[in-house]
């Protein structure tokens, strides 16, 4: 028997970019659920992004077969298809300036070859129960970033 797909939702916000962000992210498997956020003074909504799937990735307490629900087609495309030339060009853009967020990326790397994962980008804000509750914590987030 196969094991069962970790279902991933994640999101970030920030309230003004860069100024106060939040990133949320819910954990399904089966029946389980489970809830993260936090939050940072200064940030970026991209940052936010890139923490909440890297938080999720890192409460997995083994090799998993994990499906990444995100609205961010940064961190979407960036996975699946940016990356690869990124480490080819040694961490270069196409036209040879550093990639942002060179420190997430990698991070976000190393926990990609631990698990089989399948990148999903969703639509932001269209009622989807398990998206809009990442973006709940997500907002629940930046309260504490603002605090911070």
């Amino acid at each position: 028997m196969s094991a069962e797909t970790i279902q991933i939702y994640t999101d970030g916000a920030c309230k003004g970019n860069p100024g106060a962000g939040g990133w949320g992210a819910l954990l399904v498997a089966g029946a389980h659920r489970k809830e993260l956020c936090g939050g940072e003074a200064q940030t970026t909504n991209n940052r936010m992004e890139m923490t909440a799937v890297i938080r999720a990735l890192e409460a997995l307490k083994r090799p998993s077969k994990v499906s990444v629900h995100t609205d961010s087609q940064y961190v979407q495309k960036g996975v699946s298809e940016w990356m690869a030339g990124w480490k080819k060009r040694n961490w270069r853009t196409s036209d040879g300036k550093p990639v942002k967020n060179q420190d997430l990326w990698l991070q976000l790397d190393a926990l990609s070859r631990l698990h089989e994962i399948q990148w999903n980008w969703v639509r932001g804000h269209a009622g989807h129960p398990e998206n809009e509750r990442a973006d709940a914590l997500a907002n629940q987030g930046v309260l504490q970033g603002a605090a911070n």
